[in-house]
């Protein structure tokens, strides 16, 4: 008997070990750590980028036991849902998205307690066309068919009021719903007159569109353009330029429709949050190398104001490095 109950103490602890994530003959290792990144579907920035963080996370985050997923999911407003329900942990937005979400307004249904964790790069979008295309102007969307963008990713937000500003609804043309890689084939056969896509520069979409066919990027009328900069806090100016696409020989002035950031529930866990910003931002050179919108991780961009509260665990960290601005 004292055989069988000797046994069974060394199993449980064996087991206990196991269970807590014990590593090598010291047992000192870190406890493994699954987590979720929310991206948005393949074919815009969202996803690359977001896969690009969570690669830079796996590789040096390993004191942290960390294994960081990145899920294609069909954009924001899924990953806002998603983290609040707590299928996931980590997720990028569009702030204009995360702006409304968090103030329970514009068809949002509650307010969702979400949390910035850094402010990433500008999502520069636009509408694009045909070069030989009637659509010189937004104007010119009118009986048009058109592609705003992936059904449930919250394009809506930002595509609504620019619109509106510019005198049209959904209403004088025909929205159609696609990834941007579904909205690049739409332009190339003729299905959609013109589409809007973008996100942070280069957008590989943009990039496929100008490779495969004379494009014309749709302008923004310049006395509309401010007043939406001026109207909302999610709207900002920016210029893509010139030569960034083919075919783009001159510099194109236009907005930034909510930059990308990194959000998190606002019950995260205050030192997982605080360690997540500290190995995105010490390892930023590294998010560089797989994606040029890792740029945007720096001094006076990463802790800009989106309209949407940072995470304490985050905010503790740029406090330590005398970036934050209380």
């Amino acid at each position: 008997m004292t055989r069988f109950v000797r046994f069974h103490s060394v199993l449980g602890v064996l087991l206990a070990c196991l269970a807590a994530g014990c590593g090598g003959a010291g047992g000192d290792g870190p406890a493994r750590q699954f987590l979720s990144l929310g991206t948005a579907p393949p074919g815009g920035a969202f996803f690359v980028v977001g896969s690009a963080l969570a690669e830079v996370m796996n590789e040096h985050g390993s004191a942290y036991g960390w294994n960081v997923t990145a899920e294609a999911t069909s954009g924001s407003q899924e990953n806002i849902r998603r983290l609040d329900s707590g299928e996931i942990d980590l997720a990028v937005s569009n702030a204009a998205i995360t702006y409304f979400a968090v103030r329970g307004a514009e068809g949002w249904d509650k307010a969702y307690p979400v949390r910035s964790v850094m402010t990433l790069a500008p999502n520069v979008a636009l509408f694009i066309t045909d070069a030989g295309s009637r659509v010189k102007s937004i104007a010119d969307l009118r009986g048009q068919r058109v592609g705003v963008g992936p059904a449930g990713a919250g394009f809506e937000f930002f595509v609504q009021p620019l619109l509106a500003a510019h005198g049209l609804t959904y209403d004088d043309f025909t929205p159609l719903n696609a990834t941007q890689t579904g909205a690049v084939d739409m332009l190339a056969d003729g299905s959609a007159a013109a589409v809007f896509i973008g996100g942070a520069v280069p957008t590989a979409s943009i990039t496929q569109a100008a490779a495969s066919q004379d494009i014309y990027f749709v302008p923004f009328d310049p006395e509309v353009r401010e007043k939406l900069i001026a109207d909302y806090p999610f709207f900002r100016p920016a210029t893509i330029p010139a030569n960034t696409y083919r075919g783009q020989t001159e510099p194109f002035e236009g907005m930034d429709v909510g930059s990308m950031h990194l959000i998190t529930s606002a019950g995260a866990d205050e030192e997982l949050i605080y360690n997540v910003t500290r190995t995105l931002w010490e390892n930023r050179a590294a998010v560089v190398e797989k994606h040029a919108a890792g740029r945007a991780i720096n001094e006076s961009n990463v802790v800009r104001e989106t309209g949407t509260e940072f995470h304490p665990g985050a905010i503790r960290f740029y406090r330590e490095i005398g970036i934050w601005q209380e």
